[in-house]
């Protein structure tokens, strides 16, 4: 039985990325790793409609995200983290780690933070030296204003850093004309690559913080990493054959064009979100993202029973809820590589262990659902009669 994979991270990867993992170890301080180096950088930048440099790092999103924040914040400074779910809370985890005033502006689990509610905080603290959001938080399938808030933090001394760790490559983010002074990704969501990698874009904004303020930690200094970058190297040993697997990744998402990245994925999403309505399924996020789907379980049912039927008798491996939302609700993710064709499978599997399970289903309800999104998509102009 085929297996596919619908978990928010890690995400499939493609066969052609697949293959360059399988070559063999190539030496890290050489001219053909510097050259791989500077390939991915200028991708990356792409991808996060840059200019600014874009650090890669050894390390998991949340390196990246602790690198953005002991790099840029003085001790005992302010920082504002905008929480709409459990990524929004590891902004403020990070933050109490490291004896940061966290200002948290949190909303209930499916909510997004809104602009005004930022809006009032930073009138509030003025002395803030940092406002942390997150782009996809992808506890809950919500997506956040990105754009509402750089507009809102460009006018102030504040850095707007951006958790976009499952949001870059699969929704919008346009890094320099919202504002974004530092953009934190990682390589196994949307990406399409395996865990490993993090990787962080720095502002002139940002980099003049961080020139003032001692790092406060030794490996993920990324003072000491924009350095090097200028040498297209690295400060310490790289995952040199991740970098260079992530480099194949880059250049099939170059090749399609992000923005045709960004409607593929909105419309995954839309036709996700169609297919669950019609099982009769209420969608959990107000504002949802692109790169998943989340659902409530349907009052009766098991959240662990049907997630492990669907792995067992189809090969579907979804998500559940975690923390609080634990066994209440489903988590689809249609990020990365993956296609129209991968979103309907998971619908039908869903169809058929709801059924069942006994919960009322109509057969083929959500397939046909989502195939009217699809079909849209596809739909013949009309022809004007002589």
């Amino acid at each position: 039985m085929k297996q596919r994979l619908f978990t928010p991270g890690p995400t499939p990867v493609p066969e052609e990325t697949l293959l360059e993992l399988a070559k063999p170890v190539f030496y890290h301080r050489s001219p053909e790793f510097k050259q791989i180096l500077s390939e991915v950088v200028a991708d990356l930048q792409y991808v996060y409609c840059t200019r600014n440099p874009v650090v890669p790092l050894t390390c998991s999103g949340t390196g990246g995200m602790e690198a953005a924040l002991t790099c840029t914040v003085p001790t005992g400074g302010k920082v504002i983290c905008l929480i709409s779910g459990r990524w929004g809370e590891r902004w403020r985890n990070i933050c109490k780690a490291f004896g940061f005033n966290c200002i948290s502006v949190e909303v209930p689990y499916g909510q997004a933070v809104a602009p005004a509610q930022l809006a009032e905080a930073l009138k509030q603290h003025p002395d803030a030296v940092a406002v942390c959001a997150t782009l996809c938080e992808t506890a809950t399938g919500v997506g956040n204003d990105i754009a509402g808030f750089g507009k809102l933090v460009a006018s102030t001394p504040a850095l707007l850093i951006v958790d976009a760790i499952s949001g870059l490559g699969a929704m919008e983010c346009r890094c320099d004309d919202w504002q974004v002074d530092i953009c934190v990704s990682g390589s196994q969501k949307a990406l399409m690559m395996p865990p490993g990698l993090a990787f962080v874009s720095v502002s002139d904004k940002a980099a003049k913080v961080m020139a003032a303020n001692p790092a406060k930690v030794f490996y993920l200094d990324l003072k000491k990493a924009l350095a090097k970058l200028k040498e297209s190297d690295t400060p310490w040993t790289p995952a040199n054959t991740l970098i260079r697997a992530m480099r194949q990744s880059l250049k099939i998402l170059r090749a399609e064009g992000i923005e045709t990245i960004w409607a593929r994925h909105a419309r995954m999403a839309e036709a996700a979100r169609a297919g669950m309505q019609a099982l009769g399924l209420e969608l959990f996020a107000e504002r949802p993202a692109a790169g998943l789907t989340v659902a409530h379980v349907p009052a009766g049912l098991d959240a662990s029973t049907l997630l492990k039927k669907l792995e067992k008798q189809y090969g579907l491996k979804l998500a559940g809820g975690q923390d609080t939302l634990k066994g209440k609700i489903i988590r689809l993710s249609h990020m990365g590589h993956v296609d129209q064709f991968d979103v309907l499978a998971a619908l039908a599997g869903l169809e058929l262990v709801l059924l069942e399970m006994g919960h009322p289903v109509e057969p083929g309800a959500a397939v046909a659902a989502a195939q009217r999104v699809f079909a849209q998509a596809v739909a013949p102009v009309p022809v004007a009669s002589a």
